[in-house]
């Protein structure tokens, strides 16, 4: 996920870099970070965590208890 398509996600879903802070267990210098794609000039990766994140949160899911027992 490229930082454009991580603000692209964020703003699809008509989150605040804070709600999505909030969403994703993060602080909100870190998706200011990710959107960026740099952090003190040193560039950030966004993690496959918080990729799965996003696109569990994009089909609905805001929680996750292990299921199945």
């Amino acid at each position: 996920m490229t930082p454009r398509k991580f603000k692209r996600w964020r703003k699809r879903l008509k989150l605040s870099q804070k709600e999505a802070a909030e969403a994703l267990g993060l602080k909100p210098r870190m998706i200011q970070y990710y959107e960026k794609g740099e952090r003190n000039g040193e560039k950030v990766k966004i993690p496959k965590t918080v990729r799965l994140a996003c696109y569990a949160i994009d089909q609905g899911v805001d929680d996750y208890d292990g299921g199945g027992d």
